[in-house]
């Protein structure tokens, strides 16, 4: 009664999903594991207390309203960690205990989240809430794979891609006439060790990118969807795709998470393992869940359609049926914030290096992505506008002010080891790549001018 709802041929795109969503669910508890002190905690620059207190439970579900301390979290994150080393050998347990352990890791990622302000405001984060929902329901290897799960995981897929081709094609006029990669390669927010390689392609080599993406974005969207071989033909150009934009820059575990949802729609041709057909009680819960993302699926493609499309919007605080989308507007000129501090009035300035953004010019871009280092992520915004920094910028320089060891373990270089600056402040530069030339004269990766202040300089008793 039940076989139409077990798809026996894709047992190998279930161990690939369920394995490579559990190792992002890794990635996620440990990035919280170790920022959230200087972050987020009791002590923090947007700590987790202050917005318990004015944020009802009704607005941001979270275990964390039924207590909070920075130990309680760090709990919460071990667990996490925990669990998602067992997800990985989940296949031999029983459904039941499947079921409880998928439960268990989304109910702590999306606490963490929902507490999370500013510094998990991704797309990738809700990303990473709603695949990991939908894995609650794969399945151990003890019964074959939910059809209906691989096609709300192909379909959560196709939101992914199909809603950040139309941002672009919508959004910034670059994206249309093709010149969209002459910038975004030396503009993104994180570049990678081979991002200024890239910059420097050929121009028309960077038209072709574009019409690349176009074409994986806007039409490979619609083949998932279409029979064998077809739909493991489009998912391969989907994580070919991917796998150019690992390559090109850092964007923390979102090419991951799409590359593992492209894993879906692959049908390996190759005897699978013994397994059993669903329970009935459990091919029921698996169509409940279908009819609920039916009806989800209402808020994204009313948004998709729309004249007025928006990028990464959660519809609902559990952030399941979420919309998607990346770049839908490229910058055309890096800026970037540098901190710097200096021991007395009239002392030499000296800069504080972060782990991942740019800073020191002579530093090759690092590898950084899959995971995600999310200070440095709003350091990039904050030079798109001071206004991304209003809630934790004052706080960032205090911190520096004060020596606090939980924010400088936040940062690659603290040039003040010994005891506090007693001034810091920020200057803004434009940055550029150098040219090959520039390179092997000098040995920089960067070429940076200073444009201004942007934080004046500044005491403790400068600040309220």
């Amino acid at each position: 009664m039940w076989e139409w709802a077990a798809a026996p041929d894709y047992w190998a795109a279930r161990f690939a999903v369920s394995h490579l969503v559990a190792l992002t669910y890794l990635l996620g508890f440990v990035s919280a594991l170790r920022q959230f002190r200087g972050l987020l905690g009791e002590r923090g620059l947007t700590p987790i207390p202050r917005f318990l207190a004015r944020v009802p439970f009704r607005a941001s579900p979270s275990l964390f309203h039924l207590h909070y301390s920075d130990r309680f979290y760090a709990g919460a994150c071990w667990v996490g960690v925990v669990g998602s080393v067992l997800a990985m050998v989940a296949d031999l347990a029983p459904l039941w205990a499947w079921l409880a352990l998928w439960t268990l890791l989304w109910l702590l990622y999306l606490s963490i989240v929902n507490v999370g302000q500013v510094w998990y405001a991704f797309g990738w984060e809700s990303l990473l809430l709603e695949a990991g929902f939908l894995a609650i329901f794969l399945g151990p290897a003890e019964i074959a794979p939910p059809t209906l799960v691989l096609w709300l995981l192909t379909w959560l897929l196709f939101r992914v891609e199909f809603g950040a081709g139309l941002i672009k094609v919508r959004g910034d006029s670059c994206w249309r006439d093709l010149t969209a990669l002459h910038y975004h390669h030396e503009t993104q927010p994180m570049p990678g060790p081979l991002s200024r390689w890239f910059h420097h392609l050929p121009r028309p080599l960077h038209r072709v990118e574009v019409l690349a993406n176009h074409f994986t974005q806007l039409v490979v969207p619609f083949l998932l969807f279409a029979p064998q071989p077809v739909a493991t033909a489009a998912a391969l150009v989907v994580v070919v795709t991917q796998g150019w934009l690992v390559l090109s820059g850092n964007f923390a575990w979102l090419n991951l998470l799409t590359i593992t949802l492209a894993c879906s729609a692959v049908a390996v041709p190759a005897p699978s393992p013994p397994a059993a057909g669903l329970p009935p009680w459990f091919a029921v819960l698996v169509m409940v869940l279908a009819a609920a993302f039916v009806v989800l699926s209402y808020w994204p493609v009313r948004n998709m359609i729309g004249k007025r499309q928006v990028m990464n919007r959660s519809f609902n605080k559990l952030h399941l049926g979420n919309t998607y989308g990346a770049f839908g507007s490229i910058t055309r000129t890096r800026y970037e914030v540098v901190v710097e501090g200096a021991a007395e009035v009239g002392g030499e300035w000296r800069e504080y290096g972060f782990k991942g953004k740019p800073g020191d010019p002579h530093r090759r871009p690092p590898q950084v992505a899959p995971y995600h280092l999310r200070l440095d992520w709003l350091m990039w915004f904050l030079a798109l506008s001071p206004s991304y920094g209003r809630a934790w910028l004052p706080g960032l320089v205090r911190a520096l002010l004060r020596n606090d060891e939980h924010v400088l373990r936040l940062l690659r270089h603290n040039p003040f080891p010994d005891q506090p600056p007693l001034l810091v402040r920020a200057d803004f530069y434009r940055y550029r790549f150098t040219t090959r030339a520039e390179r092997r004269e000098t040995g920089a990766y960067w070429i940076r001018t200073r444009v201004g202040d942007f934080v004046p300089p500044l005491t403790l008793d400068d600040l309220p």
